[in-house]
């Protein structure tokens, strides 16, 4: 949430003021953005959007500074196209409420937003990252800085939750999270009010700078999801953002965490606002079927929680493991109305696997503990039968839990919205990351061909 109020705000007065759109390329200065650049070139791409626009797969396209798609708009991506973010500009690709991506990769084809540094040179927060803003609810709307009042979730607390922002779908963000002043960075993605009618699918963000995901309010939905050597929070809740989560991926690197001297670094991340208030919407989000592995190595002391809920949270989760020694624990409800909202049935926690570290750091033991609950606390790791190199950090890990695994019969009955699953963490009997994602993208060639 403090991005939100500090950068994000600032970045959102300068829309107001932006006037007609901005681009170059480097065969024709002159050319907007809904012109078809000559195949195999290198676009450069900054200031606004204002009509329907196609990017390529035969080109690549270079985010300078900030790029905002403008309502009404639908930037249109196909399948395969490599997005690079400027460094020393801060890319960023921004689309407004009322605009819309279409960013509809393939298995095969994924499409790629990354570093725009050479091989051996990229690193965590080298670019802004993608940032969609819609107008489904939210429980805060408008924010003063600097003696200016500007709305962020244009939605508020009677948005349209079926609000369609488009589709991203078998996308990777990587390198992204720069900071836009000190201690403020983007997220690797950022859903701010995005309704139930967009659709987010197979997405993996690496070596973000901040958080991986971060949805500030809204009711968008998302399934399978990687987030892959993050420097801060792999989801992050905020703002009564009440949508459903299915199947995840997290792994993380002990030896880095949030450079940030304001934060921690945890799995999960969830504020109902910076006060912890009682403002409505409540930040009620369901998350089945996660895994949050810690690789190899000392931990950094950074590191906090797998799952840290604060501040009025009432996000609920299901069937989802964590394996890994992280310093506070596993499961920390840590507000008093956290640990209220538990009790009176407004969360859950079901099916959790924790083994590695303190299970539970706060909260009422005896209702976790409970039978019809199926969690596992304080389990051991060599029991659950994990998938070999589950938590290797040089190249793809390990996916599918070994046979004879309790994890893959272990689960809890998913409430309404989830699919029904038997088993713990995000991977039953099938790879769902096969193909299209990638954990080596430092060395990936990028070059246009």
């Amino acid at each position: 949430m403090k991005k939100l109020t500090t950068w994000m705000l600032a970045l959102l007065v300068s829309v107001v003021t932006l006037g007609t759109m901005v681009s170059c390329s480097k065969d024709d200065e002159d050319d907007d953005l809904g012109t078809v650049p000559t195949p195999g070139t290198l676009t450069e791409v900054s200031g606004n959007i204002t009509a329907n626009t196609t990017w390529s797969a035969k080109n690549q396209y270079l985010l300078k500074s900030f790029v905002y798609v403008q309502p009404g708009v639908t930037l249109t991506i196909e399948p395969g196209t490599v997005i690079k973010g400027d460094q020393p500009s801060r890319g960023t690709l921004f689309i407004l409420p009322g605009a819309k991506i279409i960013a509809d990769g393939t298995k095969a084809l994924p499409i790629v937003f990354t570093s725009n540094q050479a091989i051996g040179s990229r690193r965590a927060g080298d670019w802004g990252g993608v940032v969609i803003m819609g107008k489904a609810p939210a429980n805060k709307k408008d924010f003063k800085i600097e003696g200016e009042e500007v709305s962020i979730v244009p939605g508020g607390t009677t948005g349209d939750a079926a609000d369609n922002s488009g589709i991203l779908r078998y996308v990777r963000i990587e390198f992204g999270g720069i900071a836009f002043q000190t201690d403020k960075e983007i997220n690797g993605l950022t859903l701010a009010g995005v309704g139930s009618g967009t659709v987010i699918d197979y997405v993996q963000v690496s070596y973000s700078g901040d958080d991986a995901i971060e949805w500030f309010g809204g009711t968008v939905n998302a399934k399978h999801l990687v987030a892959y050597r993050t420097l801060d929070d792999d989801f992050d809740t905020d703002y009564g953002y009440s949508g459903i989560v299915q199947y995840g991926l997290i792994l993380r690197d002990p030896a880095v965490a949030d450079q940030c001297t304001c934060s921690d670094s945890n799995g999960f991340e969830s504020d109902n606002d910076g006060t912890g208030s009682a403002d409505l919407p409540q930040t009620t989000a369901k998350f089945g079927n996660i895994s949050v592995f810690m690789g190899t190595g000392t931990v950094n002391s950074k590191f906090r929680s797998a799952f840290r809920i604060r501040r009025n949270s009432a996000i609920s989760i299901y069937n989802s493991t964590v394996v890994g020694a992280f310093p506070k624990g596993g499961l920390e409800l840590e507000s008093d109305a956290s640990q209220n909202n538990f009790k009176t049935g407004k969360s859950d926690y079901r099916g959790l696997a924790i083994v590695n570290s303190k299970a539970v750091v706060s909260g009422d033991t005896v209702m976790l503990k409970a039978a019809d609950r199926k969690n596992m606390l304080g389990a051991k790791e060599a029991d659950l039968k994990l998938p070999a190199n589950f938590n290797v950090l040089t190249g793809k890990p390990g996916i599918l839990l070994q046979t004879g695994s309790p994890l893959l019969t272990g689960g809890a009955t998913l409430p309404t919205g989830l699919e029904a699953t038997t088993y713990i963490g995000a991977f039953g009997t099938t790879d769902w990351t096969e193909t299209w994602t990638n954990f080596d993208p430092q060395n990936t060639d990028y070059t246009l061909k």
